[in-house]
């Protein structure tokens, strides 16, 4: 019977992860296809094609607003669910990954802000905070089955609180002057959203219609329009009873993020980076980019303020006794996995659309691209060193018997 429940709970979350884990490969090859076009006879053309308007917006505004609406849904549907049922759920399961967490978007802050103290170059502080978690678990797959499942699904906590806290941030530093009109608008609709769930309405199509409404009303209310999108997943009801005579139940929120997540994995993201991974390059004085305080603050945020966060609060955590280390995971996997977290891509390149001016951007996205090869190359050297030791430990005590 444990056995079940044990497995019970672990397909979703592999399946899951591995879903995450494949669809990094994708990223990666539309990135770099955006950084091929950006820096080719092309690039014209390039960018052109994302700055042609189509009903008021151009088309880089509607993949970053709109498409990106659906993505930062699904998030909101992980969050939720990931509080109710998952590694969240209790205050002993959650306090080890948002202690990491919390670590992981301090110290990439703090280092930002050393080399960006003056406007506009410190609005950019949010950008080297959040993991992204397609490419951190595509660095875990090289490893294959070797990675235990509890440190998968520790850097998936984490990445999952990085998440919340920047939408957060995205909500209350990175938001223009609001309308109240359009901020009324939206929370009608939300609000409406919420009393026909408790009518036990259960046509898609009828919250379809009034979550469109209500990031119609966001994209005028000056928040940035994403955050509908989170707000309606974590209102999206775990479970329904299908009838009043019958126990039985079923879950929207699982249905939806089953449905979605391929979609945004595969197709979202992949499109996101597409538009927003292009870099001009040409003239770029390296060695002028590389001393730009933008580009240090990014990169070394990512590379030291994320793995020097997440060890140091982790340890605090466990050493006041707020929280201890789950069955499998031991403090080298922690080490690895700060050093994984500091792979940051989309979030990150999100967050440098909002908080900078385009011609600010060269430096933040370099840094972030920089910043995050390095850190899933000394991620990698770090679970290699972890599973090498354990396989050698295995090793030495077989041949000792």
């Amino acid at each position: 019977m444990k056995r079940k429940i044990v497995s019970a709970i672990k397909k979703p979350i592999e399946i899951f992860l591995k879903t995450e884990a494949s669809s990094g490969i994708v990223l990666a090859i539309c990135a770099l296809i955006a950084m091929a076009l950006a820096n080719s006879a092309w690039a014209p053309q390039y960018f052109n094609l994302l700055m042609f308007k189509i009903a008021g917006l151009n088309i880089q505004q509607w993949i970053n607003d709109a498409l990106m609406a659906i993505f930062f849904f699904v998030i909101g549907m992980e969050i939720k669910k990931e509080l109710i049922v998952g590694e969240l759920r209790s205050p002993q399961q959650a306090a080890l990954p948002i202690a990491a967490a919390l670590g992981g978007m301090i110290f990439p802050a703090l280092i930002y802000h050393f080399f960006n103290q003056q406007a506009p170059d410190a609005h950019g502080w949010g950008i080297p905070m959040a993991t992204d978690i397609a490419f951190a678990l595509g660095v875990l797959t090289l490893f294959g089955k070797k990675v235990p499942l509890s440190l998968k699904i520790f850097l998936l906590a984490i990445a999952i609180v990085d998440d919340l806290g920047a939408i957060l941030v995205i909500a209350f530093f990175y938001t223009s002057k609001i309308n109240g009109q359009g901020l009324g608008i939206a929370a009608l609709m939300i609000g409406l959203m919420v009393l026909i769930k408790e009518m036990g309405i259960k046509s898609y199509l009828a919250y379809i219609i009034i979550g469109s409404i209500a990031w119609f009303g966001i994209l005028l209310s000056g928040v940035h329009a994403t955050i509908a999108g989170v707000v309606i997943g974590l209102i999206t009801p775990l479970t329904y009873q299908v009838n009043k005579d019958s126990n039985k139940t079923y879950s929207p929120l699982e249905e939806l993020v089953k449905y979605l997540h391929p979609w945004v994995s595969y197709g979202i993201m992949p499109i996101f980076a597409l538009a927003n991974a292009g870099i001009n390059m040409t003239g770029t004085d390296i060695s002028l980019l590389i001393q730009n305080p933008i580009h240090q603050g990014v990169a070394l945020g990512l590379v030291f303020g994320k793995p020097v966060g997440i060890i140091l609060f982790s340890a605090l955590a466990v050493a006041f006794g707020f929280a201890k280390l789950t069955s499998g995971l031991k403090w080298k996997h922690v080490i690895a996995t700060g050093f994984l977290a500091g792979i940051g891509f989309t979030m990150a390149l999100f967050i440098s659309s909002l908080a900078l001016i385009p011609e600010q951007e060269i430096y933040s996205k370099t840094g972030i691209v920089l910043g995050s090869l390095v850190s899933a190359i000394l991620g990698s050297i770090f679970l290699a060193a972890s599973l090498y030791k354990s396989d050698s430990s295995f090793a030495t005590k077989q041949s000792n018997k």
